[in-house]
């Protein structure tokens, strides 16, 4: 699955960059977008994020690419890697900026852990 997002002035943190906390928002956010698509009648909450690291500086105006796909399932959890290239707006060319494994767990109206279904890929 393939996201984007616009990098605006209210994303930047006081150095004029893109605020970290906004790209693990976005990360968090797309990533779930995949989970709950692939497992219908889901709910699921996040668990955790694998190594979290800011290759580059992404500036204002920058289309930023989200890549997720999925990466295994387990009993009652599913993780996705996501791939985040940034572009400038006058520029052609896309540079990798961070890249994680995020992990969802299913829960059920409890918020307890429950086991999770066959995945359906998204049509």
């Amino acid at each position: 699955m393939e996201n984007f997002a616009l990098v605006r002035p209210e994303h930047l943190n006081h150095h004029g960059a893109l605020f970290g906390g906004v790209m693990l928002k976005w990360v968090d956010e797309f990533a779930w977008l995949a989970a709950t698509r692939e497992y219908p009648g889901c709910t699921f909450v996040t668990v955790g994020m694998d190594r979290v690291e800011f290759k580059e500086q992404v500036q204002n105006g920058a289309i930023l690419r989200f890549y997720i796909r999925y990466q295994n399932q387990g009993k009652t959890s599913v993780s996705y890697t996501v791939d985040v290239e940034a572009r400038s707006s006058d520029s052609k060319d896309e540079r990798s900026v961070f890249s994680t494994r995020i992990t969802f767990v299913r829960v059920d109206h409890k918020g307890n852990k429950c086991r999770l279904s066959d995945r359906t890929e998204p049509a």
